[in-house]
């Protein structure tokens, strides 16, 4: 089985509106939390700070940990072509902006960035993580 370690910040405005990207790759696509993978040696806080920059163009300070996530993707519904399973192990984070300007990341997995009220989240094509972390962070119940 493949491993891969991410992690993600939760990120919502003075009005409750949450920052999500909107993920495309090949053929599975959907909103998602700001984050990804950790690169080897890295400390998670810092790549969580890391790949919310580099997908959405905001410096952030993480304000704590919200949980760990972890799936187990058979081989036939990853992502990329795989002859074995997944396990994605995901760490949330709460964040708040400290500068930046918002722009949509180029040449990575995501194709666009906004901010959402919490009702239009709920009517987002989103990944699941986008629910869990909401819960973690007191967002929905």
């Amino acid at each position: 089985m493949d491993l891969r370690v991410s992690a993600y910040a939760v990120i919502t405005d003075e009005a409750g509106r949450m920052l999500l990207p909107h993920w495309s790759e090949g053929t599975h696509h959907g909103w998602t939390m700001p984050g990804g993978g950790i690169d080897p040696g890295e400390h998670p806080a810092d790549a969580a700070v890391r790949e919310v920059y580099e997908e959405t163009g905001y410096d952030v300070e993480l304000d704590g940990l919200l949980g760990v996530d972890s799936i187990v993707f058979p081989a036939a519904e990853r992502v990329h072509a795989a002859d074995r399973p997944g396990q994605a192990l995901r760490i949330v984070y709460r964040a708040r902006i400290t500068g930046g300007e918002l722009r949509v990341e180029e040449n990575g997995s995501t194709d666009g960035v906004a901010w959402h009220t919490q009702q239009e989240v709920d009517a987002l094509n989103r990944v699941a993580l986008v629910d869990r972390s909401r819960r973690w962070a007191g967002l929905i119940n």
